[in-house]
């Protein structure tokens, strides 16, 4: 099953080619993740992660609805699969 996950925008960045890139903090798990398909984005807004992109804003209340709903289905697991370097 594809999903995407709700994060909060901690860092942007752009990196060596130009991408903004974001450190996204999904319940104290930190990503690298671009945020190029979210271009007005700011520090502490809450987006849908898939994949490693961000695909869309979502707010906060809805987001820790999700992570919820995640926590009782025990899915925030595969959060913690370490991401490449």
């Amino acid at each position: 099953m594809c999903l995407g996950v709700p994060g909060k925008v901690i860092k942007i960045e752009e990196n060596s080619l130009g991408m903004t890139m974001g450190q996204v903090s999904f319940g104290g798990i930190v990503k690298e993740i671009c945020l190029a398909y979210t271009p007005d984005v700011q520090i502490d807004d809450y987006v849908i992660v898939h994949v490693g992109f961000s695909i869309s804003t979502i707010g906060e209340k809805e987001a820790m609805e999700v992570f919820e709903y995640l926590r009782q289905i025990d899915e925030l697991a595969e959060l913690e699969i370490p991401q490449p370097g």
